[in-house]
């Protein structure tokens, strides 16, 4: 019998011989080990997320515990804490500072405005602007606050002390019928945020009978011819100086702040 051909015996070594490895280059190589870096970077952002979102969600760590409060005069510390029913044990990344602010407007209409900021890593600060009245309406023995923007913001059972009592008496004149009493009152509510704050400090009564007619009633029974509220600031600059060169005098007008005049009585 015949042996196997020189053909068949290498087939045969060939068979029985391991497969090398595909030979890889340098630049095959680099190409690998990019590709490896960008795997193992992928892998270390999702769990640096993945951690970082535990942190601030669900761990103990960085939870709301206090509240403080600043900026306040009129209103307590503990009222506005309270009216903020900020959500104390809570994830402090999840405190909704914009909902918390609105809620302190609705629920506090003598709030101007509120910043509201996280204090990490336990706190939320509450930085409070009150109005201030400019001017109080009577009404049923109780005084209405009105700010420098008009705004009614708080009635009150005492008047606060240095703010001017409005007294709107407008006579029925063409005036009264083109602008009506709620454009006289924000009339009065410019002239009184136009007053320097020592003479608005003395004011008594701003009394408005006309769009162009705001009279002031000072202490010691000095009167002041504001006349309407334009030129407003201008009028107010005069008044302080017509006061300084005629300190004893008991009747000024600024009506015409280019001539202002200043007498006795």
């Amino acid at each position: 019998m015949a042996g196997p051909t020189t053909a068949q015996r290498g087939e045969a070594e060939r068979a029985d011989t391991p497969a090398r490895p595909p030979h890889i280059g340098p630049e095959g190589r680099r190409r690998l080990t990019g590709r490896t870096r960008l795997i193992l970077a992928a892998v270390g952002l999702v769990l640096a997320a993945s951690a970082a979102a535990w942190v601030l969600y669900g761990s103990s760590w960085l939870r709301l515990e206090r509240v403080t409060v600043a900026g306040t005069d009129v209103l307590t510390r503990s009222e506005v804490e309270a009216a903020a029913a900020a959500p104390i044990g809570s994830p402090l990344i999840s405190v909704d500072t914009g909902e918390i602010a609105d809620r302190l407007r609705r629920a506090m209409p003598r709030i101007d405005s509120v910043d509201v900021v996280r204090s990490w890593p336990h706190g939320v600060s509450l930085d409070v602007t009150e109005r201030k009245p400019v001017l109080l309406v009577e009404k049923g023995g109780k005084f209405i606050e009105v700010d420098a923007k008009g705004v009614r913001f708080a009635t009150v059972d005492k008047a606060p002390p240095h703010v001017p009592l409005l007294e709107l008496a407008p006579d029925r004149s063409a005036s009264l019928r083109r602008f009506g009493a709620d454009r006289l009152l924000r009339e009065a509510v410019r002239v009184a945020g136009d007053l320097p704050a020592d003479i608005a400090a003395e004011a008594e009564t701003v009394r408005v009978t006309s769009y162009d007619s705001a009279v002031l009633e000072l202490t010691r029974g000095r009167t002041v011819m504001w006349g309407s509220s334009e030129e407003g600031p201008v009028k107010a600059r005069v008044l302080t100086a017509l006061m300084k060169a005629s300190p004893k005098a008991g009747h000024f007008d600024v009506s015409a702040p280019t001539a202002p005049a200043a007498s006795k009585s």
